[in-house]
């Protein structure tokens, strides 16, 4: 009884400071992030309120600092599954003719109330420029470690974009969705002045996904459960990795999934398509591969998300691996690890000097320590011989994408103070599957 009622006391403790931030204005847009439609010309602002208003974006060029422009969108009421079926409201706005690369000033909200002022870059047009990604996963609302410096980062213009690989809050879902509202508003300082985008992890599954589905605003007609877009020389694919654990939403997610990725995939590896944009990357929550010390499925040998179902229906590695995907970005085990080229358990270096020069098989990155209440995973004595480098301790990952041919990787620990604790380049005179032979 006295553990029980700790427990509870402590549980207070936590939601108070949420309860009483939500109750300073219903129609008080917060929560503020964005994401990219897909059209260097537009940009999409989602915010909050907890009361209906108007869904109302003021922008203009940074260099002037005032609004010349508006631009209106809708909301949508979302009610959460907890048992006080708390209600919210979520905008969205596209703000459409914005000139490619130039920095804009934005506040979102209505005449009830606005959110302070915010800026953004819109992304540069054309594939002859090197974007600058941040990637992790596993981020939670208590113990975020790695926040701070990726907030430092973002206001220090270091990237274009975040690629946040599933994984939010710890959970979403909690405390009536008020642990989803804390942590939206604690990501807003990098959000807000970024395109956040994401994909699900196992930890959004509540309600069929419908905390993460809500807030967030991908492209595509799928909610963001996958989408695909381009940025610079590169094509990006985001799916989700839970369709093949989740069942009782449905066997046919997994089958659709499927061969929506497999079209995607036919398309950006046309001739004319990966003459422009080479780099495939994809990024699910869920690795194929892993040496942790724990029972998750990349632990296994028939790994669900490299072999598929029973049967080896619907599995990834082979599908990437057929199209020549030249970067998997992973999360879920709460570590940094990098691969080796790897097909089947095979090893296939570049050579024995550069493994990474003209690889035979696709380079596997699993970023999962940006910070959450579950702590760090830790590996098996004795790595795998296709693990290259494995490193427990909190940080975040930085994915430039130079140009055609080059892309550099490198790895930031927030335990060391901000050390570049792992750095690859990874060089590709040909992509395609054609590169593997």
């Amino acid at each position: 009884m006295r553990m029980g009622l700790l427990g509870w006391l402590c549980s207070l403790c936590l939601v108070l400071p949420w309860l009483q931030c939500q109750s300073t204005g219903g129609s008080q847009p917060q929560q503020v992030h964005l994401s990219y439609p897909g059209n260097p010309t537009a940009m999409t602002v989602t915010w909050t309120t907890f009361s209906p208003a108007g869904s109302i974006v003021e922008f203009g060029p940074e260099q002037g600092g005032a609004f010349t422009a508006s631009a209106k969108g809708q909301a949508s009421r979302f009610v959460d599954g907890g048992l006080l079926h708390r209600s919210m409201f979520i905008h969205r706005v596209t703000l459409q003719g914005l000139v490619p690369g130039q920095r804009y000033v934005y506040r979102c909200g209505s005449r009830l109330g606005w959110s302070q002022h915010y800026s953004f870059q819109a992304l540069q047009n054309g594939t002859d420029w090197s974007p600058r990604l941040a990637v992790f996963g596993d981020m939670g609302n208590i113990n975020p470690q790695s926040l701070p410096r990726l907030q430092r980062d973002t206001e220090q213009g270091l990237y274009d974009a975040v690629l946040h690989v599933g994984d939010f809050a710890y959970d979403m879902d909690q405390f009536n969705a008020l642990v989803g509202d804390a942590f939206m508003r604690k990501i807003e300082p990098v959000a807000a002045l970024l395109p956040y985008m994401t994909c699900p992890g196992n930890h959004e599954e509540k309600y069929n996904f419908s905390n993460y589905r809500a807030r967030f605003s991908m492209p595509g007609d799928t909610e963001g459960l996958w989408y695909s877009w381009d940025i610079g020389p590169a094509h990006i694919i985001s799916f989700s990795t839970e369709v093949y654990f989740f069942l009782k939403y449905g066997h046919h997610l997994v089958q659709e999934q499927y061969q929506w990725l497999e079209r995607d995939l036919q398309e950006a590896t046309r001739p004319d398509q990966r003459q422009q944009r080479p780099w495939v990357i994809t990024m699910g929550h869920r690795p194929m591969y892993c040496s942790n010390n724990d029972h998750d499925d990349c632990t296994a040998h028939e790994s669900i998300i490299r072999r598929g179902l029973p049967q080896h229906l619907y599995g990834l590695e082979d599908l990437f691996y057929k199209y020549g995907v030249d970067l998997e970005l992973w999360a879920h085990e709460h570590s940094y690890e990098r691969l080796w080229p790897v097909y089947n358990y095979q090893v296939y270096n570049g050579s024995a000097q550069s493994p990474y020069t003209n690889p035979r098989a696709p380079v596997h990155i699993i970023s999962g320590s940006a910070g959450c209440k579950e702590r760090l995973d830790p590996f098996i004595p004795h790595p795998r011989e296709w693990s290259a480098l494995r490193i427990e301790d909190y940080g975040y990952t930085r994915l430039h994408i130079v140009n055609r041919s080059h892309v550099w990787l490198e790895q930031v620990s927030d335990d060391q103070d901000g050390k570049v604790v792992d750095g690859i380049w990874i060089i590709k005179e040909l992509h395609g599957p054609e590169a593997w032979h």
